[in-house]
């Protein structure tokens, strides 16, 4: 039977990628004797893909259920008095790479604490800020675990007060890292309130308590000092109690825990604390931290190695050689160290001081395993575990002496929140329910349930954060055989859910909510589901499951969710839950070797898109299934997941090389900032409007320096548009409407570009923004925004052209068609005439001059009207088409924005001599005109491509850092910062790649420094364009002499990223044009 939520514990180990999570796992998972003794901390239990053990990192969160006697302090608040409770501890250890984040958020939404191991030696790491980041966002209550402590003995050689200080450091850090977190989020919430008192003093209530929850103190025991590889861990508190136990100082622990980890020592001979200072040779003696927590470790591991020194072997414990291996002469293979070795009597001498075993400070003690108090008890315990070699003597006596799970359990259950306080006091954000549209008393008694965490006679909720593949073979279900389904695959799909309030039943049914229900009861489908236990790599089948615990639900893979809430009352709305906007890095397009087997490959992808949140499956019209992927080793890992489980191994995969995702964008002119220079200049065509496959566009001809004439089909109509750059400081404060930080520059630039004000004199940064403003129609999420310029706002710039023909007018460029072309279009050009006058105007709102030009007719003032209420809602429609594919390689267009600046419409008499358009303009028509249009304004203006940076974390040695910048600087790296990791030889290097040069990084790192680079740690970082002409050509006697008559595709990395795009999307690429001028014959000449 699972116990009450009160006696329940959910909490997820969370930590940079190789700092001891799965080993403290496998110490916490042997101590329910899952494991045995002599393979935790190695066997890595919870890792239990094949998949994982040859990488040696977890790829996917494992969760298990534990049993924990947890023996609560006397305090003076119970009456001195504490019995032992028992609890259950559902534990999920969670991925540490970037490239699988998304278990981690699904790890965090279903606990409520969580334990933040941190390496001693390589401190604070780039993905441990995020965790930590991410954890507090979800309102979790941390443990902060410092693990391989063994290494500040053994690799750096520090004595006790070095370690300590640099203990001392390290928590600092980590507080100070916490406390920019509650300041961020505590003036984020000073901004969201209006001044209301009542409001303040709760705020005020609610960030004291997360700032005590926050801050690691030793002293308060939310601090563990560990080491997972040996199995020994302790608390202030818990070594506070042992030594007044021991009677080594007699100091009630409450008092005592306040001086043991801080700047003081302890007089043995007067039994007084004073103050410990810091000095350079250790005159003021040893901290008390040092002396009673440390000193003994450190004596226990000087003693061993000795120990194996004197039989004969060779220490490899001590990297600094500060134990010497002594007679050398008797080493032997078969030399054993035993309790009588010279070195074991330190070791037995060290541990009857400050143990921390149940068998020591418990009340009512567990002799389960006791300290060994003799040399025959030592040598037992050696004889038992069969321990011969130093880390296996290390491991058995440390275990006893201070027990790691002991510790990091007791830490758990007495900081860490039961899922009932969690849900009403702590997680009252995170675990609530959506809002439905219309209200009921329904809904509210269900939100009150989940708060309350109510296991007995309340509503059920609970809510699936993940789903998962499971091997049939690991499930525990006589049953689960005669379940029908679509197909008898070996793996079947599970809901890894947390029981929100009441109890989830096997074999009952449920209302299924997806997170994108709105409350209309025909939306939400009944299924029956089952329940089951995880206990690491099994599944075991129960008949209930209280509130407060995690389970497995079979039965759900139809629903075609990634996250769904169950309920048994249709009134239940989903959980709110987390989007953290997790950015796929890697994409390829994945197609089977055999084409019988496509309908498997669909199948298969549907299932790895509903296992793996973070995975995004699409399809193009070309019939390309595309996987996106958070990294390499994600997408690795994806693959072959795709064709050994979600396709049963049965077909043969191929993959494309990875696809880069890029933007389009265009920048400046010389000479653009001066508006009325600007437009009077004779600029030339530039290089891309006069080469294939570009200049074919569509409407080019109509488009010089930015600005076109897109004429609607049938030359009915005509939209006079211009595109100009949009920096990212201006679209930011277009988008907060307000001004930016640093955006002066930028915003003033593009003012007298568009010309925001007549008198460039009285322009400012805060009037440019105001005339953006005033003119902004719609603005994306890409950096684009759309604008409309007031003199077509106001309808100067709206003609109406009274055509004999029905048709606007059409300057030709040719002159030379004896005299047809004059007279050809010949009654709208005054119509155009006055408009170009217009067009002088920008963006400034003083109308145009009406001396010289005409007033509004009544046919203006219908084309007007004719705009507004038809037109205009079909040009943002135009807007937003050409965004998404630009004219260079059809990918999405950043950093533009787009101005409508005039319209022209043919309009005739009808017979009630009204006016009307001479020409039906459909929504259609106007859409591909605006679209065409921008293409072609964008092609008139220099082009740029814009490509996506990642930073990358990762540590290197002296010798390493070579390489490094070789392989950097050739993929065009760009090193951000570089930091010595204190006291050691590793220099922790900061970062930013183009994503297009980041494929196969880290084993060219690896290759070419000889492994003195870790992998790097890639995450999204930016967009930054690419400063180069992708159609620049040497034109001048210097250029052609540095570059030569043309450039080659090499030589320009901007056009070489446009023609991958280009070939990979099937379009036609300028080099691939064959044949020239087929109408020319040529007469080639055989050599024979």
């Amino acid at each position: 039977m699972l116990p009450a939520p009160e006696s329940t514990r959910l909490v997820t180990i969370i930590a940079h990628v190789d700092h001891g999570k799965t080993t403290l796992a496998d110490n916490l998972v042997e101590s329910n004797g899952i494991i045995s003794e002599r393979l935790a901390g190695t066997l890595r239990y919870l890792d239990s893909d094949a998949e994982e053990q040859r990488r040696g990192i977890t790829m996917k969160a494992s969760a298990i259920g534990l049993r924990h006697v947890y023996n609560p302090p006397k305090m003076a608040s119970s009456g001195g008095s504490s019995s032992p409770q028992d609890m259950v501890i559902h534990l999920i250890d969670s991925p540490g790479h970037v490239d699988f984040a998304s278990e981690v958020t699904s790890s965090l939404l279903l606990c409520d604490s969580a334990i933040l191991v941190v390496d001693a030696v390589e401190g604070i790491c780039a993905r441990t800020h995020s965790l930590l980041r991410e954890a507090y966002m979800h309102q979790l209550v941390p443990v902060l675990v410092i693990n391989k402590i063994d290494r500040l003995c053994m690799d750096l050689g520090l004595d006790t007060s070095e370690a300590y200080v640099r203990i001392r450091e390290l928590i600092e850090s980590i507080n100070a890292v916490c406390a920019s977190m509650l300041n961020s989020d505590v003036n984020d919430d000073t901004e969201a309130v209006d001044g209301d008192t009542s409001t303040n003093d709760n705020n005020s209530c609610l960030e004291e308590k997360k700032a005590s929850l926050w801050s690691f103190d030793p002293i308060k025991g939310n601090v563990v000092f560990a080491s997972g590889l040996h199995g020994w861990g302790f608390t202030i508190p818990t070594l506070a109690r042992s030594l007044f136990k021991s009677k080594t100082i007699p100091m009630k622990p409450p008092l005592l825990r306040q001086y043991l980890f801080g700047d003081f020592k302890y007089n043995t001979e007067n039994g007084k604390v004073l103050k410990w200072k810091q000095s350079g040779n250790n005159s003021s003696g040893e901290p008390m931290f040092a002396q009673y927590a440390l000193a003994p470790l450190w004596e226990i591991y000087e003693g061993v190695s000795q120990a194996a020194a004197s039989v004969g072997l060779r220490s490899e414990t001590f990297a600094h050689n500060s134990v010497q291996n002594g007679n050398n002469s008797k080493k032997t293979e078969n030399a054993k160290i035993q309790a009588t070795t010279a070195g074991m009597e330190r070791v037995l001498a060290a541990i009857q001081i400050g143990s921390t075993s149940p068998a020591v400070i418990s009340s009512q003690p567990n002799n389960d395993r006791p300290t060994p108090k003799t040399t025959e008890d030592m040598q037992q315990l050696i004889s038992r575990l069969g321990a011969s070699s130093e880390s296996s003597i290390f491991s058995a006596v440390l275990r006893r002496y201070r027990p790691l799970s002991v510790s990091v359990l007791d830490a758990v259950c007495e900081t860490g929140p039961s899922p009932a306080k969690a849900t009403l006091e702590l997680r009252p954000k995170v675990l609530t329910l959506q809002v439905p549209p219309h209200q009921n008393d329904g809904f509210d008694m269900i939100q009150q349930a989940v708060h309350q965490c109510n296991p007995d006679n309340a509503t059920v909720v609970a809510h699936v954060c993940k789903f998962a593949s499971i091997s049939r073979s690991a499930v525990t279900d006589p049953d689960l055989s005669t379940v029908s389904t679509d197909d008898q695959s070996s793996n079947i799909i599970m809901g890894i859910a947390r029981v929100l309030s009441g109890t989830l039943r096997t074999g009952d049914e449920y209302y299924m909510f997806g997170p994108r229900y709105k409350g209309s009861s025909d939306d939400a489908p009944k299924q029956k589901i089952r329940c089951y236990l995880l206990m690491g790599s099994s599944f075991v089948r129960v008949k209930s499951v209280p509130a407060g615990h995690i389970c497995a639900i079979f039965d759900l893979e139809n629903l075609q969710l990634k996250t769904v809430t169950l309920s048994d009352k249709r009134e239940c709305m989903p959980l709110r839950g987390f989007d953290f906007g997790l950015q796929p890095l890697v994409k390829v397009n994945v197609e089977p070797v055999n084409a019988a087997d496509t309908e498997a490959l669909e199948r298969g992808l549907l299932k790895l898109s509903l296992a793996d949140s973070s995975v995004e499956v699409t399809a193009t019209a070309k019939g390309e299934r595309i996987l996106a992927c958070l990294g390499e080793i994600h997408l690795e890992r994806s693959i072959l997941d795709l064709a050994t489980v979600y396709c049963d191994g049965n077909i043969k995969i191929r993959t494309s090389d990875p696809i880069t995702s890029f933007r389009e964008t265009t920048t400046y002119f010389p000479n653009e900032e001066d508006f009325d220079s600007f437009r009077k200049s004779k600029i030339p065509p530039l290089r891309q409007t006069t080469i294939p496959p570009y200049c074919d566009e569509e409407g080019l001809e109509h488009a010089n320096k930015g600005r076109c004439r897109a004429v609607v089909s049938g030359r009915g109509s005509a939209i006079t548009i211009r595109v100009v750059p949009l920096p990212r400081s201006v679209y930011l404060c277009l988008k907060s409407k307000k001004l930016m930080e640093g955006c002066e520059e930028d915003i003033m630039m593009l003012g007298r570009a568009l010309k925001c004000s007549n008198d460039e004199s009285v322009l400012t940064p805060q009037s440019a923004l105001t005339a953006l403003l005033d003119s902004l129609d719609d603005i994306d999420n890409n950096g684009n925004g759309l604008l409309e310029a007031p003199i077509l706002h106001n309808g100067r710039s709206v003609k109406a052209v009274c055509s004999t023909n029905g048709e606007i007018y059409i300057p030709r460029k040719d002159a030379n068609n004896d005299g047809e072309d004059e007279s050809y279009n010949v009654d709208g050009i005054e119509e155009y005439s006055t408009v170009q006058r217009c067009l002088r105007m920008g963006l400034d709102k003083v109308p145009c001059n009406t001396d010289t030009d005409e007033a509004p007719t009544d046919a203006d003032a219908i084309a007007l009207d004719k705009w507004k209420q038809d037109m205009r809602g079909s040009a943002l429609a135009g807007f937003q088409l050409a965004m998404r594919a630009g004219p260079l390689c059809e990918e999405p267009v950043q950093g533009v924005a787009v101005i409508l600046e005039s319209v022209e419409i043919a309009m005739r008499e009808d017979s009630m001599k009204q006016y009307i358009p001479a020409k039906e303009l459909s929504g259609g028509m106007v859409v591909a005109a605006l679209r065409s249009g921008i293409r072609c304004a964008l092609l008139s203006r220099p082009a740029r491509i814009v490509e996506g940076h990642l930073k990358l974390t990762l540590h290197s040695s002296l010798a390493g850092l070579g390489p490094l910048h070789a392989v950097l600087s050739k993929r065009r790296g760009r090193v951000v910062t570089d930091s010595m990791v204190d006291g050691t030889d590793l220099i922790q290097v900061t970062a930013t790649i183009p994503q297009a040069e980041s494929f196969g990084l880290a084993p060219e790192l690896l290759k070419k420094s000889s492994g003195e680079v870790t992998a790097p740690e890639l995450v999204f970082s930016h967009w930054e364009v690419l400063e180069e002409d992708p159609f620049w050509i040497p034109t001048t006697e210097d250029e052609r002499e540095d570059h030569g008559d043309l450039t080659t595709a090499s030589d320009s990395v901007a056009l070489k990223y446009i023609r991958l795009v280009r070939s990979r999307k099937g379009l036609l690429v300028d080099s691939s044009k064959i044949v020239v001028a087929a109408e020319k014959q040529r007469t080639l000449s055989r050599k024979k």
